[in-house]
This record gives C-alpha cells, sequence and structure tokens, in this order.
C-alpha cells in the first residue's frame, strides 16, 4: 500500500499496434478499476528489446502507446503513467533479482520456449531472464495487485516466488502480489480464427481490428469474420465465431450475452456483423479523435511523460534503496 491505498500495476509493450483485443481486454478495464486504486501503468519498452527494433520506428511507438493510454481515459494526473526505460530503478532491481532466481525456473516458462521456437536466431538472455525484469517491475512499487492474462499468469507466479524468496532471507522487504480478482476485461479472439486471441502480429489483416482502424475497414472486417452454418445468434462454446462476436458487442454496448441473444433473435449473421461493426465504431471514434489531438501536442506528451516518469522514479527508487541496503551495497555518498 501507499498512503493507505492498495497499489495496482500493469503495462503493454510498444510492440505492433494495439488491437480491440488489448483495448477490450485490458485497456478499458485499466480505466473502470483505476479509481479503485493507488495505479502504475507502464509502456514496457525495456521488454520490447528481446526481438530486434528499428530504433525511430520503437521510439514513436512508445510516444504513441503513451498517447493511447491517456486518449483511452486513464488521467495522467490520477494515475502514473510511464515509459519504463525512463525509471533506471527496473533495470537495476533486475539484475539485483536475478541473483534470486534459479535458471530451472526460467527455463521452465512456457513463454521463454514459445519465442525461442519463434526466435530461433536470436536466443538472447533477455528472453531468459524476461520475468525477472517483470518481477522487477511489479515489486518496484509495493503492487498488491496485477490484473494478468491467462498468459501472464507464470510469469506474476514467479514473481511471487522470487518476492517470498527475498523476504524469507531478508525480512519483510516486498508486498507479495495477487493477481486481480476483479471484473475481468473481454478475451477477443481473431476474427478469422475464433480458437485463437486477436493478435497484433497476425499476418491475416481481417483476422485483427486495430484501435486506429479506419471505420470503412472495421465494417469491412466484421462483414468477413468467420461465423459458421447455424445461422443463431447463440453463445455457446458449439459457435466460437459468433461466442467471439457477442463477447465484443457486449463489452462495447454493456449489454449481457443473454440480451444479445434475444435482441438478435430470429436476425441474420449480416445484420448482427452490422451491429456490432457499429458498435465498435462508437466505442473507438472518440478515442482516435483524442488520440489525434494528443500527438499534435509535443509538448502536452513530453509534460506528462517527464512528470509520470519522477512520480514513478520516487516510488520506485524507495524500494530499490532498501533492497541495496538489505543485501549489503554501501549507501551512495551524496
Amino acid at each position: 500500500m501507499i498512503n493507505g491505498q492498495k497499489v495496482l500495476f500493469s503495462g503493454m509493450q510498444p510492440s505492433g499496434n494495439l488491437t480491440l483485443g488489448n483495448y477490450l481486454g485490458a485497456l478499458k478495464n485499466w480505466v473502470d478499476i483505476s479509481e479503485e486504486y493507488m495505479t502504475f501503468f507502464c509502456v514496457v519498452d525495456e521488454h520490447s528489446i528481446t526481438v530486434r527494433q528499428d530504433p525511430a520506428e520503437l521510439r514513436k511507438r512508445v510516444r504513441s502507446l503513451m498517447a493511447l493510454y491517456i486518449a483511452a481515459g486513464l488521467d495522467p494526473e490520477k494515475n502514473c503513467i510511464y515509459v519504463q526505460s525512463h525509471v533506471s530503478a527496473h533495470a537495476e532491481l533486475g539484475w539485483i533479482l536475478n541473483c534470486f532466481t534459479y535458471v530451472g525456473e526460467l527455463q521452465r516458462m512456457t513463454q521463454y520456449k514459445d519465442k525461442s521456437a519463434k526466435h530461433a536466431d536470436n536466443i538472447n538472455a533477455g528472453l531468459l531472464t524476461y520475468p525477472v525484469l517483470m518481477a522487477a517491475d511489479i515489486l518496484l512499487y509495493q503492487a498488491d495487485v496485477v490484473p494478468v492474462g491467462i498468459d501472464q499468469k507464470q510469469h506474476l507466479e514467479i514473481t511471487r516466488d522470487i518476492a517470498t524468496r527475498f523476504n524469507n532471507i531478508y525480512g519483510d522487504v516486498f508486498t507479495v502480489p495477487e493477481v486481480y480478482l476483479g471484473k475481468a476485461g473481454a478475451r477477443v479472439m481473431s476474427l478469422q480464427d475464433p480458437e485463437h486471441k486477436m493478435s497484433k502480429s497476425d499476418e491475416n489483416a481481417n483476422a485483427s481490428i486495430y484501435l486506429m482502424d479506419e471505420p470503412d475497414a472495421i465494417m469491412r472486417k466484421f462483414k468477413r469474420a468467420v461465423t459458421d452454418l447455424e445461422a443463431q445468434v447463440r453463445y455457446r462454446e458449439e459457435q466460437p465465431g459468433i461466442r467471439n462476436l457477442i463477447d465484443i458487442y457486449s463489452a462495447c454496448t454493456g449489454k449481457t450475452p443473454q440480451e444479445v441473444e434475444k435482441e438478435f433473435d430470429g436476425r441474420g449473421y449480416g445484420e448482427f456483423k452490422t451491429a456490432v461493426g457499429e458498435a465498435v465504431v462508437a466505442q473507438l471514434s472518440p478515442i482516435q479523435a483524442r488520440y489525434r489531438e494528443i500527438v499534435g501536442e509535443k509538448s502536452y506528451l513530453d509534460g506528462v511523460m517527464k512528470e509520470n516518469s519522477e512520480k514513478a522514479a520516487y516510488f520506485a527508487n524507495k524500494t530499490l534503496r532498501k533492497v541495496q541496503k538489505k543485501i549489503g551495497f554501501p549507501e551512495k555518498i551524496r
């Protein structure tokens, strides 16, 4: 806790274009829960360099993601929205925690195995130690809760293990974080392969809705979305394509799946797909407009990045100094 308020930490990588899945599954949920906690929302650019990046493009995407955080509704005066590489304590604590993490633990991580298979020509140490840096991200701010998807749950578990191991040696230094158990964001699947999540990196252009897609592109992609031959708008496991569209429509309108079924009872898939597309356009249009305003105000975004990185550094360095003292590093002469 900080000042009597529970702390929530989360972040996204500035890699690729954010999808509707990133928004409905995480970002929209962050906005909804941000009033309940003291929040730290990070643009995790240090994590992104485990894969080779074009430097100019990475800088551009970092700023773009910061702008999208704000455009989506995160008030930078109420939420600490900052860039990971602007707070050196992340890398410093990451190194220290490397020395309290076992290689065997890291080699068992599913994401390490998956990324090593995808990037066989660049199996760097960062791919292996990625979860340790993630642990540092979380533990620096004494986070009580972390909203994570299924693919990141294993990383939170190792974060808890590292924190507990350190605390058992040096006392209660770190808060051991819990999975955020509040309202979950929508799990949005591919429009062309509804058995898999919507992805930034999908090679099929019709599979993903991107946050900055034009309305015509959004409508076209929904009209091409994979459904089935049953011709019924039903929320069933046997109809993954329709189930996914119902989840999206529900998340954008606030209606329950049962209300959606009733609304479209007896109506065709074409009409339903059009309604889903229109609901998504209505949800994203204000965000897109606000995003364009923010990126057009360079000094405003620069100010947010500077002020919030200083705020994040203040809290991060308090934890880092405590850790350094516990393990025996000499105090800096000021």
